[in-house]
Order: structure tokens, then C-alpha cells, then sequence
């Protein structure tokens, strides 16, 4: 069954616009993602600056920090996709954390006190933290344990709402058990649709990449190595527009239902959602005002207040006065 509900058909011309695959190799850098391993040592900052210096970009930025000695996923995008990143903050991190336990601690105990640990939990972020410290709720989803050893060490996967700080959450179980605890080690598996199994790659696999890119003319390496920032979106509902919406919106419109095609069934009122075209290009992001049932239902309503857009003016025709 389509998770997509239908407004109405319509078909795209291929004269303007192109699918992210068939952008220019300039065009595909400019809207175009890294998944970085980043290795133990350097900041994320550090990773962003590197990255920029290596393609010659004007602009990078990453999709959630990690700490120096943290490895593992890093979405790194550059110029016009770091706009697209804020996406990411509404789709799940998963880690695979080493927690050590100060005392030796029953096995049934540490499986218990997990248990405990996950769905909702409440968290004041460390002292060295980006955002105010206050009580916050954070969703656990899922932990799934995968040894504990010498009653002490224990090796466990958390898949969790964007925001939660590990590292807190192993002092906070330390503390729920009475012996006190520390984050070991810590890998981020998966951020958002990036995951590590995921086209993930290294500092060094980027600037070969760019080499053979510049130097010997061949984008092939590269092209594999960037994901569109269209990537983004793959956990994000979305509605899908007419070519004859495209610029009015590019131009700062908000969306009108009368110019869409298709929306997510599951929509509802002040969701985020991306406005994609019909060749599959992230036109902008934006809050939906209606559920998808009233945008299906009502041809006269403004439908999303747009947030950001990610498509240039008369990039496709110019269809409204």
C-alpha cells in the first residue's frame, strides 16, 4: 500500500531542473554530504575545517557533535546542504557504548537497571554542553546489551532521540545503582540515514577523491563518496509539488494546496516536512498547518509555512504574477 496519498497527476519537464544523481559534479559538491568516520583525537569543528580546506568549499558544517575521543558517524555537508542538516535532529542516533561500572555489580542487576533506562528518561546536560542546562525528557528506544564483562565493563547498543548525551546517561545509571559509572568508549552508529555501514568514509578517501577529481579530471570516486542533500530527508514527511509551484516558492511563497501532487498519508498538523519535486529535489522545508486528509480535501488553503529553501530562483519557469 502508498504511504503517498494523491492530489492530483502531474508529470515534470525535464528542461529544467534534474534528479540529484544528474547534477553537474560543481552542483553535486555544492549540495552534497560527507559521512565522515571521524577518528578519536580531533573536534568536529576540526573535522568541518578539514573537510573544507580539502574540497576548497566556502561553507561546511556537521550534523551533531561528537567529542574528540568519540568516533563514528559524522555527517559533514557543504554550502548549500548545510541547511539541510537540522533534518537529522528529527531522526534517532544510535551508539554502541562501553559503560565501566566503579564496583562490581550483579549481572541481574545490570540487566534490570537498563531495562529501567529505556523510554522515556530525563536528563540535565553535562556542564560542557551546547545548550542550556536544564531537566529535558529524551527518548531511549532501544538498548540492546552485548556483554557485560568482570561485572564491571558493559558493552551495550542505545538507539535514542537526537539530543541524548551518553555520557550522562552512564552517570546517571551509576548513580541509579549506587557504585557510580563513566563512558569508556563511545562509537555513534547511525545518525539519522547515515549509518556506518552506509558509503562512510575517511579524511584521507576524501582528498584522493578530490585529487583524482581535479588533477586527472575523473569525478567517479568522488560522486561515490558524496551522498545529495536530499539524503536528509529519508526519515522526513514529505509532499510532493507541481513544476508550476517550484518558483513561486523559490521565491518565497508559502505552498498553496492548489500546487500539490501527493503527500505523506500520516502528515499532521505542525509537522515538518520537506516539499519535494517531482524529479525528487528538496525545494524547502517548511510546518505543515493541516493534516494531509483537510490538504487533500481543500484546494484553496495555504498548506506549509515555508522555513527554508533550498532551490534557486528561476531554476524552473516562472508560472505565477
Amino acid at each position: 500500500m502508498s504511504e503517498y496519498e494523491y492530489k492530483c497527476e502531474a508529470q515534470s519537464d525535464y528542461d529544467y531542473g534534474c534528479n540529484p544523481e544528474d547534477r553537474s559534479i560543481e552542483d553535486y559538491i555544492n549540495k552534497g554530504i560527507f559521512n565522515v568516520d571521524k577518528p578519536a583525537g580531533p573536534t568536529s569543528h576540526e573535522i568541518d575545517k578539514w573537510v573544507k580546506d580539502i574540497m576548497n568549499v566556502s561553507k561546511t558544517g556537521h550534523g551533531g557533535t561528537l567529542d574528540p575521543n568519540v568516533t563514528g558517524v559524522l555527517p559533514v555537508a557543504m554550502n548549500t546542504a548545510t541547511k539541510a542538516l537540522p533534518l537529522l535532529l528529527l531522526s534517532p542516533k544510535e551508539y554502541v557504548c562501553l559503560m565501566r561500572l566503579h564496583q562490581k555489580v550483579d549481572e541481574e542487576d545490570i540487566i534490570n537497571i537498563l531495562d529501567e533506562f529505556t523510554g522515556k528518561i530525563y536528563q540535565i546536560p553535562p556542564v560542557k554542553s551546547a545548550v542550556k542546562r536544564e531537566l529535558r525528557v529524551r527518548q531511549i528506544y532501544q538498548i540492546k546489551l552485548l556483554e557485560i564483562r568482570d561485572n564491571q565493563d558493559v558493552l551495550f547498543r542505545i538507539k535514542c532521540q537526537s539530543g541524548t548525551y551518553i555520557r550522562k546517561y552512564c552517570h546517571d545509571i551509576g548513580e541509579a545503582l549506587g557504585c557510580g559509572a563513566h563512558m569508556a568508549e563511545l562509537r555513534r552508529t547511525l545518525a539519522g540515514s547515515f549509518t556506518e555501514e552506509d558509503n562512510i568514509t575517511t579524511l584521507q578517501d576524501i582528498k584522493d577523491a578530490y585529487v583524482f577529481y581535479k588533477d586527472d579530471d575523473d569525478e567517479r570516486l568522488l560522486r561515490q563518496l558524496i551522498q545529495p542533500l536530499e539524503y536528509t530527508t529519508c526519515n522526513v514527511k514529505k509532499i510532493y509539488v507541481k513544476d508550476s509551484a517550484v518558483d513561486a516558492i523559490a521565491h518565497g511563497a508559502n505552498l498553496a494546496n492548489s500546487g500539490i501532487v501527493k503527500v505523506n498519508k500520516n502528515i499532521n498538523e505542525n509537522n515538518t516536512v520537506a516539499l519535494m519535486t517531482l524529479k525528487d529535489e528538496l525545494l524547502a522545508t517548511g510546518t505543515s498547518l493541516y493534516s494531509a486528509n483537510e490538504i487533500i480535501s481543500n484546494d484553496t488553503k495555504i498548506s506549509v509555512n515555508i522555513q527554508k529553501v533550498f532551490i534557486e530562483p528561476k531554476t524552473y519557469p516562472m508560472m505565477w504574477k
